[in-house]
């Protein structure tokens, strides 16, 4: 799967939290999000909109929104893929430790076959 697939798939599934993820699928998706975030950034700078509160201006903040459920859908599936229901997302809320814990799910091979999530 390569960067245009990837980025295809995960916007044809904007809300989708049911089936599964690939590696492939959910890296490339993040590696896009965080060129198109800085590439926001870069240009609210430039046009002088970064608000000097918040750290962002309206460009960086509307590509936020917009990807806000694709990001939580992509990594359940991803979640799903490693045979863990998507609520394993909350792990995110122990400082450091949970983060450590689903990059080290994110990163995972993929659960071999079907599983109960497809």
């Amino acid at each position: 799967m390569d960067m245009s697939t990837a980025v295809r798939t995960v916007f044809s599934k904007y809300v989708t939290f049911s089936g599964r993820a690939s590696r492939p699928e959910f890296w490339w998706w993040v590696l896009f999000t965080i060129i198109v975030a800085i590439v926001a950034y870069v240009i609210d700078y430039a046009l002088g909109w970064r608000s000097e509160d918040y750290g962002a201006g309206p460009i960086s903040g509307l590509w936020s929104l917009a990807t806000l459920l694709p990001n939580l859908a992509v990594t359940v599936r991803r979640l799903h893929d490693t045979d863990r229901s998507g609520w394993w997302y909350f792990i995110i809320l122990i400082p450091l430790i949970g983060a450590l814990i689903l990059l080290y799910w994110m990163i995972k091979r993929s659960d071999p076959g079907t599983n109960r999530f497809g």
